[in-house]
């Protein structure tokens, strides 16, 4: 059964950091391209950042280059998010997300709130 899991969001104060982990099972995970994904209120779902499989160059969007940090461990069949500086626009749920054609697995989301 595949399973992704993600923790680590909450309130935090702008300018302080959160470490978002999403836990797997199931499936081969050093094989697969992984990403996280957030949806703020009345917002649609955007990418955060990316990580493809083996030997691949992670990704960002603009909003977040230089603040935010994707990785993985393959060991432990966990991906990581990084997110420093966090500021109010960052206030969503995030998921992670994992791909290899044609299987596409989504995880149930954390929320991060970003607030004073």
């Amino acid at each position: 059964q595949v399973q992704l899991v993600e923790s680590g969001g909450g309130l935090v104060q702008p300018g302080g950091s959160l470490k978002l982990s999403c836990t797997t099972s199931g499936f081969a995970f050093s094989r697969y391209a992984m990403s996280w994904y957030r949806q703020a209120p009345g917002k649609e779902r955007e990418l955060v950042a990316a990580i493809p499989g083996p030997g691949g160059i992670p990704n960002y969007a603009y909003s977040v280059k230089g603040r935010f940090t994707i990785s993985r461990d393959n060991a432990k069949n966990t991906l990581y998010l990084q997110m420093n500086s966090l500021k109010p626009e960052d206030t969503a749920v995030y998921s992670c997300n994992a791909r290899a054609v044609p299987n596409d697995y989504w995880g149930q989301g954390t929320q991060v709130t970003v607030s004073s």
